[in-house]
């Protein structure tokens, strides 16, 4: 006969230990002791209200004795049934609750209440607590302790029951082990030789695509593990009907808010799982969550192992010296915290400061505004990395066109040969009442890149709106330019006619450009047209489609294709350094995430004050390098007004 501990007292510990009496030994205790059965095979802690000391004794307890258990409990007018905590295994009930307080809308006051409730005996008796509910988890309980008790697969190894109170209505949810977690998270210490990338074959979906896993390979995994109102770490979704193409957003919960995250294809399930990898990808760029990090000290000291902050483009002394300025500059003394990265240029490990590594902003070490440029999540290692060099490409020429200026030259839209990429187009004018303009950007690395710009034929709504795109195929970087274009108008024209006067006030003195969204509200204005007067001067000119890009030989393994990127870069001399952020919520499911730094490149930023450009000389010389001015230009010739990118 098995012995059962049960803790508690109330309906639950009741009704619980008198089903499971005739076929176990019960013990009863009222709490945790320090002393517990050598015979118990399973722990039940079950409580009529909320008790997460209880809980917190009862993880410390069990983890020691290595006992299993479980819990059942009331709290807040819903019934919770789980998780089964096993010694030594991830996903104990410290990261079940972290899960749901951080799915729910409340997330803010729960974690207050979690603490308040911890550091005494927790809730009274909750209001929605009826004699039916109480059985009703009673059963859940009962009926998985007997499941584990004669050795069947549990149903709460990772999972959730939640009990509605109100209407008795019981659902299962799975939650992820917070790698972050002071109970069961274990992250690896950071180290070199784990930064090391080997670049293994990773082989196309089909000739025609860049990516190794299709969404169809990835959409059960992603709406299985990832989504759910509850206790997901994506927590809900949403379609926008509005748009000329197929979007959804799906919501990523933050302590500081909510995060939504778009995606735009041409078919509203794409678009929705687009979404769902933007929102992960965004997430690993918040924190090492998959690394214990553990180096700091100055770059003066670290200098053999490590990389150069002053490369990577600075703000002037003027923008830190600044009362408001969020960031500390920058000293080779100064220490700072660092993660250990991959040079392919070296074709060694690299120290890479934290601030550059993830999002700098509320970073103890921030000396720059770093955003999640040259970040990027695929179905492989070199999947990720390879979309990470083009978002970087991306940016790095509309920047570059912008501050120098350059009368990049105009595509002609009808010589385009791709049927579904002149249907785009169409739809796009038809629905918006926007016209299109393309430009080719494209710079010394020959990597073929392009500006697009919408101009307002309407009475009424916002003027201009810009949008970028870079890939070795030049209709991909033209498509996804124009998902975003759409993206944004989707917002701006509402937002423009809210904001008129702000608009105008972000005119006259650009430090009012503070946040993303104000960059594409300011060239809303008709009057501000004029600053891209270098791009449409010779617009009665433009090319040919077939002859303005560089030819790329594309391969049957993406492998190769990352190979001949890399070689470009390092028949420039710019290195590509690679930092792995990928978290073991997606590891486990075969993703990754990366983020590509390459020194010299142009980073994008959002507000003007938050500018970076000292330091970067590429800005200066690639215009002569491409034929546009005769000699280098002098950074008093920069295009000193904010610049227009979504």
């Amino acid at each position: 006969m098995s012995t059962v501990l049960v803790i508690g007292g109330g309906v639950l510990a009741d009704r619980v230990s008198q089903a499971l009496a005739p076929d176990h030994d019960v013990i009863r205790r009222p709490d945790v002791a320090v002393e517990l059965p050598d015979s118990v095979r399973l722990a039940l802690v079950v409580h009529d209200q909320w008790r997460p000391a209880v809980h917190r004794r009862a993880e410390d307890a069990f983890q020691r004795a290595g006992i299993p258990w479980l819990r059942g409990f009331v709290a807040l007018g819903a019934g919770v049934v789980g998780p089964l905590v096993r010694p030594g295994q991830a996903g104990c009930s410290r990261c079940a609750d972290f899960r749901r307080w951080m799915a729910g809308a409340d997330r803010q006051e729960m974690r207050q209440l979690v603490q308040r409730w911890t550091d005494c005996s927790g809730p009274g008796r909750d209001p929605w607590a009826s004699r039916s509910g109480l059985l009703q988890v009673a059963q859940l309980v009962t009926e998985e302790a007997r499941r584990l008790l004669a050795g069947r697969p549990p149903r709460t190894a990772g999972y959730m029951y939640l009990v509605h109170l109100k209407t008795l209505r019981s659902s299962r949810h799975l939650f992820l082990p917070n790698p972050l977690c002071p109970v069961c998270g274990q992250p690896a210490a950071d180290s070199p030789s784990d930064a090391h990338i080997p670049l293994r074959p990773s082989r196309k979906v089909s000739p025609d695509s860049f990516r190794c896993r299709s969404l169809a390979e990835l959409k059960p995994v992603l709406e299985l593990e990832y989504l759910d109102g509850e206790t997901g770490l994506l927590n809900g979704k949403l379609h926008d009907l509005g748009s000329p193409f197929a979007a959804a957003s799906v919501n990523l919960p933050l302590i500081q808010g909510d995060e939504p995250t778009a995606g735009r294809t041409l078919a509203y399930d794409e678009a929705e799982l687009t979404a769902m990898l933007e929102a992960l990808e965004r997430y690993c760029g918040l924190a090492p969550r998959g690394k214990r990090t553990g180096v700091r000290d100055s770059f003066r000291k670290l200098a053999a192992d490590a990389l150069n902050p002053a490369t990577v483009g600075l703000h002037r002394p003027d923008q830190y010296a600044r009362p408001d300025f969020p960031f500390q500059p920058y000293h080779p003394d100064r220490e700072l915290d660092w993660v250990w990265g991959y040079s392919f240029l070296r074709q060694n490990p690299i120290l890479v400061p934290r601030a550059l590594a993830y999002y700098s902003l509320g970073c103890r070490d921030g000396f720059v505004y770093e955003t999640s440029n040259g970040c990027a999540l695929g179905g492989t290692l070199v999947e990720a990395i390879f979309h990470a060099i083009l978002e970087v490409v991306e940016r790095d020429a509309f920047l570059l066109t912008w501050y120098a200026r350059l009368p990049a030259p105009r595509l002609d839209p009808g010589s385009l040969d791709d049927p579904e990429l002149r249907a785009m187009i169409h739809r796009f004018q038809e629905l918006t009442g926007y016209e299109l303009f393309l430009h080719n950007i494209t710079m010394e690395n020959r990597i073929p890149s392009v500006w697009l710009t919408a101009k307002n034929r309407r009475p009424s709504g916002a003027n201009l709106v810009c949008a970028a795109g870079a890939h070795l195929d030049p209709i991909r970087a033209i498509k996804s330019a124009l998902h975003e274009l759409a993206g944004t108008l989707a917002f701006l024209d509402e937002r423009y006619e809210e904001n008129r006067h702000r608009c105008q006030r972000m005119y006259r003195d650009p430090f009012f450009v503070r946040s993303m969204e104000d960059h594409s509200l300011l060239y809303s204005l008709p009057q501000a047209e004029e600053r891209l007067s270098f791009l449409f001067d010779g617009r009665s000119e433009s090319r040919a489609f077939s002859a303005a890009f560089p030819r790329w030989e594309t391969h049957a393994d993406l492998t190769d294709d990352l190979r001949d990127l890399l070689a470009v870069f390092r028949r420039l001399q710019l290195d590509v350094i690679v930092v792995d952020q990928t978290a073991p919520e997606l590891k486990r499911n075969g993703l990754y995430c990366v983020k590509v730094l390459i020194p010299g490149m142009l980073p994008m930023t959002f507000g003007h004050h938050l500018t970076r450009l000292e330091g970067l000389e590429r800005v200066l010389r690639v215009p002569q390098q491409l034929g546009y001015t005769k000699r280098p230009l002098r950074r008093g010739q920069l295009n000193p007004h904010p610049h227009p990118f979504p």
